[in-house]
């Protein structure tokens, strides 16, 4: 619920200008709150000069006041930022730490969400992750037999499918090893949405503060499938029933160093 101090308000109405869900109005030079319209997006909050708005259901402390040192950062930096960024598969031998977690999922957090649902939760995976290996390997393995027991099927579903079989068949011989799931990191973070877009969205923004705290990530398309068909896995994983898991990433320090970026297609572009 927004709240006004109108002690401080001038009705300058940059609130009500700003408000894409239209719940502020100038009623007889005063703003008035229509709080069953509210998202509690807090741009009233950010676009105040007068700092006079306030969501009393939210943590006001987490408010910071903009200034450029702090918070202003150099497009060519951004970009060469993103360039350099690498998709991890060799990890050192050691845990996340956990603060170091907890910030990685505050940029999550800060990520927009369609109409400012919000509806973006996170499962991270440490103690559990050699039982939900194994079970995912095994729904893998699952599903690969199906696939290729199956006649007229897409050639990249087979390519995945002897992927998953042959990886099953690997770890058998030896659970301790290595395997293409996980890569033997030892934390994942899941992201559980009702949509793909805000989770994948949050993913982004996770994975860049990751890199620049030197944690490297890895997107594991293979465990989210494996995940959402298996109910054992999601039971491990303490999941409700309308929970699905729209993007797995793999965490941990890096166990390789780069020195340079990568060449890339370039874009496919139409102005119109």
């Amino acid at each position: 619920m927004v709240k006004i101090y109108y002690d401080k308000c001038v009705v300058c109405e940059s609130c009500i200008n700003d408000c894409f869900f239209k719940a502020l109005s100038n009623q007889d030079s005063k703003i008035i709150v229509d709080n069953d319209k509210c998202r509690n997006c807090g741009h009233c909050i950010a676009i105040c000069p007068q700092n006079a708005v306030e969501c009393v259901d939210l943590d006001m402390n987490e408010v910071k006041e903009y200034n450029k040192e702090e918070f202003y950062i150099e497009d060519e930096k951004i970009l060469n930022f993103i360039k350099f960024r690498r998709s991890t598969r060799r990890f050192k031998d050691q845990k996340i730490k956990r603060d170091e977690i907890e910030k990685i999922i505050e940029a999550g957090r800060f990520t927009p969400t369609g109409g400012n649902s919000q509806g973006v939760s996170y499962i991270v995976v440490e103690d559990k992750l050699r039982e939900i290996t194994k079970l995912g390997l095994e729904t893998l393995n699952s599903l690969g037999e199906d696939i290729l027991s199956t006649e007229n099927i897409d050639q990249n579903l087979i390519r995945y499918a002897n992927n998953w079989t042959t990886g099953y068949k690997k770890y058998l011989e030896n659970p301790n090893d290595d395997t293409y799931l996980f890569f033997n990191a030892k934390t994942i973070v899941l992201l559980t949405s009702n949509s793909p877009v805000d989770a994948a969205l949050a993913a982004s923004n996770m994975e860049l503060m990751a890199n620049a705290m030197g944690v490297g990530v890895c997107f594991s398309g293979y465990f989210v499938r494996a995940v959402n068909s298996n109910k054992e896995i999601r039971d491990v994983l303490g999941m409700e029933e309308d929970q699905k898991v729209q993007v797995c990433m793999i965490m941990g320090y890096p166990d390789m160093e780069y020195f340079r970026t990568v060449p890339r297609n370039k874009a496919k572009v139409r102005f119109i």
